[in-house]
């Protein structure tokens, strides 16, 4: 292998030492390849996987083997705090708010995506029955982090960007249900006595198991913030919680996602903190990016070209490409034919669906668990697939979400044109309009303000608590030069 034989000609055979200096240029190729896509205006998970992949063993291979198998309780930890993030989005009172209608239209475009990859992969290229029902659930899952970094770009609000918030983040939810399910009937299948009631419930039991223990942890969690903690230890109780979770759902077997969703969602509807999300999510960054850089080092080139008989016998290529058009023909799809059901308004129903292509963290974290269950050669396809995939979709996701924002009329541009037309036309002068804008203006100012002070309290605490811990260890440094000055005299 050329990445120990470089570790040996540089003259370091130290096991420790070739592990962290391969983590470490696992990050930094990361961060480097962050400052090209930047430029070319590409998310930062585009980077990550195409850094991994010119590290790995088909282009540089810089990363020893055993340092990815080592490091394989990365997708669990990662999809952990992915998972525990979204929960914060699923408020009890906005759940009441909406109701069904976004159920309704998220059920609907989830489902028509994995029914016809389904169909694509079982019923058309004749693939494997475990591995068809495996990646037809992936399909499920959207990218929630490329639409909210182009919502944000944008200043986008409005009904439409409402809906599109709300599904996305129901999304996540329904296609981790739907990949429960299929792993449960692919382990089921591969099993000797193949698909019955009792291999096919029980790992649907571990996942319910998984969802109350969630809410458990998400309670207990919630009682240790009562008590007044430092930001260190508030940050130190939170992963605590999140690690021993996910080591509770490996002995399981089972996917901690559902869990920790639960767990986040329990713990913001108990204490309505905010700032805690606000710390992972400060925490969080290298933890993602070597996951997604492991990602690219465990990609497949060869793979990619080959056929695979135990799952069909077609090039990964080809299932690869089909995959990736008939899930934006399904997403789009879904999101008319909910948007219909519901009678929502007509930009939601022309192109909510071009906002839900980008697939991303959830699916290829899944990928890698979904890789565990399958095994072998079809656990190496599924990732292939998903990874390929979803650089196609990091590069096209923006795009199409920013055109949806767009011709939905819910740029923050368009709706100041708007507003100035419709005024005039109504009042015959522009003081309307302006009174209108200076308003909208305002509201805009006290909803960023609102943030930046959230942020700039949890920095102050960070800052607090920083200084008052140098006062005290400065205070022991002079009592200590004092008591030996003592001893001397």
């Amino acid at each position: 292998m050329y990445a120990m034989r470089f570790y040996e000609m540089i003259g370091v055979d130290s096991a420790v030492a070739i592990e962290i200096l391969s983590v470490s240029v696992m990050m930094i190729a990361g961060f480097l390849m962050t400052r090209i896509t930047k430029r070319l205006k590409l998310p930062v998970v585009t980077a990550y996987i195409v850094a991994g992949i010119l590290i790995g063993p088909y282009v540089l291979d810089l990363i020893p083997q055993g340092i990815v198998a080592g490091t394989g309780f990365l997708p669990d930890i990662a999809l952990a705090f992915i998972a525990f993030g979204t929960g914060e989005y699923f408020r009890i009172e906005t759940l009441k708010k909406n109701g069904g209608r976004v159920v309704i239209i998220t059920l609907a475009e989830a489902f028509l995506a994995t029914i016809l990859v389904f169909l694509l992969c079982f019923n058309i290229l004749h693939l494997s029955l475990p591995f068809s029902v495996v990646l037809a659930a992936l399909a499920a899952a959207t990218a929630p982090a490329s639409t909210m970094m182009t919502i944000r770009q944008l200043h986008a609000k409005g009904e439409f960007v409402d809906t599109l918030l709300q599904v996305v983040a129901l999304d996540d939810i329904v296609g981790l249900l739907a990949y429960s399910t299929a792993v449960s009937i692919a382990t089921a299948s591969l099993q000797a006595g193949g698909v019955d009631l009792k291999n096919t419930l029980l790992p649907i039991l571990f996942n319910l198991v998984a969802i109350i223990l969630g809410g458990v942890f998400g309670g207990i969690t919630a009682l240790f913030m009562q008590t007044r903690h430092s930001s260190d230890n508030r940050l130190i109780i939170t992963i605590t919680m999140l690690f021993f979770f996910c080591g509770l759902c490996a002995l399981m077997e089972t996917s901690p996602l559902l869990g920790c969703m639960t767990m986040g969602m329990v713990y913001i509807n108990i204490t309505d903190d905010e700032r805690l999300f606000r710390q992972i999510a400060y925490f969080n960054p290298p933890i993602l990016m070597l996951f997604f850089v492991r990602s690219g080092v465990s990609f497949d080139l060869k793979a990619l070209f080959a056929k695979s008989a135990t799952i069909g016998g077609h090039p990964l290529i080809v299932i690869g490409i089909g995959y990736f058009l008939v899930r934006i023909v399904g997403k789009y799809g879904g999101a008319l034919l909910g948007a219909r059901v519901v009678r929502a308004s007509a930009p939601i129903r022309r192109y909510l669906g071009l906002a839900l292509i980008p697939q991303a963290g959830v699916a290829i974290g899944l990928a890698e668990l979904g890789a565990r269950t399958l095994g072998g050669e079809p656990g190496i396809a599924l990732q292939t697939i998903i990874l390929a995939s979803s650089v196609l979709y990091e590069l096209i996701g923006p795009v199409s979400a920013k055109a949806a924002l767009h011709l939905s009329g819910s740029c923050a541009e368009e709706k100041e044109d708007d507003g100035v037309s419709g005024s005039t036309a109504q009042s015959g002068t522009t003081v309307d309009a302006l009174i209108e804008q200076i308003r909208k203006i305002q509201s805009d100012l006290a909803e960023e303000e609102e943030k930046n002070l959230l942020d700039e309290k949890v920095f102050s605490e960070e800052a607090e608590q920083y200084y008052e811990d140098s006062a005290k260890m400065e205070i022991r440094e002079k009592r200590s030069k004092k008591n030996k000055k003592e001893k001397k005299g």
